[in-house]
C-alpha cells in the first residue's frame, strides 16, 4: 500500500513537471527589445507574442527594465508576465495609438486563456502623452470635437477617442489579471467588454493623471471576480457597465478591495442598457471619495436585480448610498431596479469637499446646497422595488443653513424629477432630508439604521414620498436637529417599530 501511494505521488510530481516544462518562456529581449525607456519596442514585443501564440501558447516575459511600446495585441494561450522591476511604458506619442479613435495600449479580441501577471508596472505615461496630444491639437494635425468645449462642470479636455486606455479586452474568455500595477492613464484604465470567466486579483491601480480615469470597467461580462485590489482613480474606482441592450453583467463577485476616487467608489452604470444580475459586492474600504460609496444606477433601460452589497466602510466620503432608476435613454422603455440588499455599511460624510487637494478633484456643484442625504429615487413611470437596508450607520458632520439653500417640508413636489438627466447623488439639487430621501419606490425595508448629524440642520432625518410598503424596524436617530424627525408623504402600508429618538423630541414623525 505504501509503495502504491509513493508511486502515485511520484507520478503526479512527474506529470506536473512535464506540464511545466511544456510551458515555454519567450523573453522579449531575445526579440530585440531594449530597456532604455526611449526605444519603441512594439515590434519586438509583438513578435514574441505572435511566436508564442503560433506554437500553442506560452509566457511572454518582460524582464526588469523600462520598455516603451505602442499598441500590442495579446493572443490566445499567451500570458504576458512582468518580472519584478519590469515597466511597460506607453508611448508618449499619440500617433502610436493609431489614426482615428485611439487604441488601448494592450488589446485582445476574441481570444481565450490570456493573462497579464507578475509584479511589474504598466505605466501609460499620461502626462507626456497629454502634452503630445495638445501640441497636435493646437497645430491642427489631430482632430477632436471636444477639447475646447467645457463640460457641464466647466472642464475642458480632449475626447476619449484621443485618450487611450491601458488595457481593453473584448469578447474574450478565460482571463487572468494578477498582481500587476497599472498607472498614469488618460482614460479608463482597463475595460473588459463582453468577456467571460474573468479573474482580476491583487492588482494596484494608481491613476489620477486626468479625468475619465476609471480604475476598472467590467462591461457586459459574465462570471467575473475582482478581489484583493487597490484603486486610486480620478473617476469611478470600480465600475460595472452595460452597453449592450442584449447583454448584462451577470454573476459578478467583487470583494476585499480598497478604493479612493474623485467620483464614486463602486458604481453600477452610468451606461445601463442591458442588465446587472446576480452581483455581490462585499468587504470594501473607501476613503477620500468625492461622490458615493455605493451607486446603483439604471437609466438606459437595464434590469438591475438580485444585487447584494455587504460590509462597506467609508470615511471622508461625499455620499453613502445612491440608488437611481431613471430614463435617460428615451428610445428604450424604463428599466427595472429590484431585489437589492445592502447591509453592514458605515459611512462618515464630511461637512466639506472630501477630495480637496487631490491632483484631479471631482467637480464642484455649482448650485448652492447643503449636505446631500443618501437616496433611493425612481420616477413616476418606473418604481424601484424591494430594497432592504440593514445595519446601516451614516454619520453626517456638516450643518445645513436655510440661507444657503432651502426646501420646505411642505414643498416636496418642488424636488425635480430629472427623468432624462445623468444620474448623480446631487442631481436633484437641495433635498428636504439630511439623512435619507426615498421617492417612487415599493417595498423598502429598513432594519437597524442609525443616522447621526453633528451639525445643525433644519430638515427631517428621513423623507419618504410616494412609497408603497415602507417597513421601518429599529431606526435610531440619537440627535434630532429639527422637527419632525421623519416625514412621510403619500406613504401606504407603513409599518414602523422600535424607532429610537431623543426624549426631548416632542414631535418625532409627521404623516401627510
Amino acid at each position: 500500500m505504501k509503495v502504491l501511494k509513493i508511486s502515485i505521488a511520484l507520478g503526479l510530481v512527474f506529470a506536473v513537471a512535464v506540464a511545466s516544462a511544456q510551458i515555454k518562456t519567450y523573453d522579449i529581449k531575445k526579440y530585440g527589445a531594449v530597456a532604455d525607456g526611449i526605444t519603441n519596442n512594439t515590434a519586438a514585443i509583438q513578435k514574441a507574442i505572435d511566436e508564442a501564440a503560433a506554437k500553442g501558447g506560452g509566457v511572454v516575459l518582460v524582464p526588469s527594465g523600462r520598455f516603451v511600446t505602442g499598441v500590442i495585441i495579446l493572443k490566445s494561450n499567451v500570458e504576458l508576465r512582468l518580472a519584478k522591476g519590469a515597466f511597460i511604458l506607453g508611448s508618449p506619442i499619440r500617433a502610436d495609438y493609431g489614426e482615428g479613435k485611439a487604441s488601448a495600449l494592450i488589446v485582445a479580441n476574441d481570444a481565450h486563456h490570456i493573462a497579464i501577471t507578475g509584479h511589474g508596472i504598466i505605466d501609460g505615461q499620461g502626462e507626456k502623452l497629454l502634452k503630445d496630444i495638445y501640441v497636435r491639437l493646437r497645430a491642427g494635425t489631430l482632430r477632436d470635437t471636444e477639447w475646447k468645449i467645457p463640460n457641464p462642470w466647466g472642464q475642458t479636455r480632449p475626447a476619449e477617442d484621443n485618450r487611450p486606455k491601458l488595457v481593453e479586452f473584448k469578447n474574450c474568455d478565460g482571463i487572468k489579471i494578477k498582481q500587476i500595477t497599472l498607472k498614469n492613464g488618460l482614460c479608463w484604465i482597463q475595460n473588459y467588454k463582453r468577456c467571460t470567466n474573468l479573474v482580476v486579483d491583487s492588482i494596484r491601480v494608481e491613476s489620477v493623471t486626468f479625468w475619465n480615469n476609471d480604475g476598472i470597467d467590467i462591461t457586459d461580462c459574465k462570471n467575473a471576480r475582482l478581489t484583493n485590489s487597490f484603486f486610486n482613480a480620478a473617476d469611478d474606482g470600480i465600475c460595472l457597465k452595460s452597453e449592450d441592450p442584449q447583454g448584462a453583467c451577470e454573476n459578478v463577485y467583487v470583494a476585499n478591495c480598497k478604493v479612493r476616487s474623485s467620483a464614486s467608489a463602486v458604481k453600477f452604470g452610468t451606461a445601463s442598457h442591458g442588465g446587472f444580475k446576480k452581483i455581490t459586492v462585499k468587504n470594501i474600504i473607501v476613503y477620500d471619495t468625492f461622490r458615493s460609496a455605493i451607486a446603483l444606477e439604471s437609466v438606459d433601460g437595464a434590469t438591475m436585480e438580485d444585487i447584494t452589497v455587504d460590509n462597506i466602510k467609508a470615511t471622508n466620503t461625499g455620499n453613502a448610498i445612491f440608488v437611481r432608476l431613471g430614463r435617460r435613454n428615451q428610445k428604450a422603455p424604463v428599466g427595472k431596479l429590484r431585489r437589492i440588499h445592502i447591509s453592514n455599511v458605515r459611512v462618515d460624510v464630511p461637512g466639506g469637499k472630501p477630495d480637496v487637494g487631490y491632483n484631479m478633484e471631482g467637480p464642484f456643484v455649482r448650485e448652492p446646497h447643503n449636505v446631500f442625504p443618501s437616496s433611493i429615487v425612481g420616477i413616476p413611470s418606473g418604481r424601484i422595488e424591494n430594497v432592504t437596508l440593514e445595519n446601516i450607520v451614516i454619520n453626517y458632520a456638516g450643518s445645513a443653513n436655510k440661507s444657503v439653500a432651502s426646501l420646505s417640508k411642505d414643498s416636496l413636489e418642488k424636488v425635480p424629477e430629472q427623468i432624462k438627466n445623468y444620474p448623480e447623488f446631487s442631481m436633484f439639487g437641495e433635498l428636504p432630508a439630511w439623512g435619507f430621501y426615498i421617492r417612487h419606490a415599493d417595498g423598502i425595508k429598513i432594519r437597524n439604521m442609525k443616522l447621526l448629524c453633528k451639525g445643525v440642520d433644519y430638515r427631517p432625518a428621513i423623507v419618504a414620498d410616494d412609497v408603497n410598503g415602507l417597513d421601518l424596524n429599529t431606526l435610531i436617530i440619537p440627535r434630532v436637529p429639527a422637527q419632525p424627525a421623519t416625514l412621510m408623504n403619500k406613504v401606504t402600508n407603513l409599518n414602523s417599530q422600535n424607532i429610537k429618538l431623543p426624549n426631548t423630541a416632542s414631535k418625532n414623525a409627521e404623516l401627510k
